[in-house]
């Protein structure tokens, strides 16, 4: 029998003093069966990355045609593609040309490695952004993943912190491809 995704209820405050954007955001999150704690809350930390009204949550790993989050124009125009892990040169390309802006936050221990790859492909996309987050990081956010959480994110000059409670995370970003 197929697993069902796990619901979990988010209360996401964002304090981005870079953007001047300060919102709480309550989001409710379908976990895909097959996805792990670390990346849902690297899904979370991308959203808050990007924090817009009118930012989404797609169905993620269940459609292939779907970033994990976009944010689209009142008329319908794809404003910004948001994927998250090692996607295909292929599927880089395609977000490329789908989208006005495009950002890969990239995670784990072969992501180094994914990116040695594919970089030199990606040159002629002025529209891309790829960002990764160290693995160390990573697995911190994921201890904090909970079915009902209230996450603050506090955004200051590039630097990322993260609490639930007591708890407190760093994420440091390290910008491997600017858009132009």
């Amino acid at each position: 029998m197929a697993q069902k995704a796990t619901i979990y209820k988010v209360e996401l405050s964002v304090s981005d003093m870079d953007r001047h954007y300060y919102e709480t955001h309550k989001l409710t999150v379908a976990k895909h069966p097959s996805e792990t704690d670390e990346r849902l809350m690297v899904r979370l930390l991308a959203f808050a990355l990007n924090a817009h009204e009118q930012l989404e949550l797609t169905k993620g790993l269940s459609t292939d045609d779907e970033p994990d989050i976009w944010q689209k124009s009142l008329s319908g125009e794809l404003e910004l593609w948001v994927a998250l892990g090692l996607p295909s040169e292929k599927v880089v390309r395609q977000s490329c040309g789908k989208a006005k802006a495009v950002i890969v936050y990239s995670y784990g221990r072969t992501a180094e490695v994914w990116w040695e790859k594919i970089k030199n492909s990606t040159t002629r996309f002025d529209n891309l952004q790829v960002v990764n987050f160290s693995e160390a990081d990573t697995l911190d956010l994921a201890n904090l993943a909970n079915r009902s959480m209230k996450l603050q994110v506090n955004i200051q000059d590039g630097d990322v912190m993260v609490s639930i409670d007591d708890s407190i995370v760093y994420v440091t970003q390290v910008k491997w491809k600017k858009a132009a």
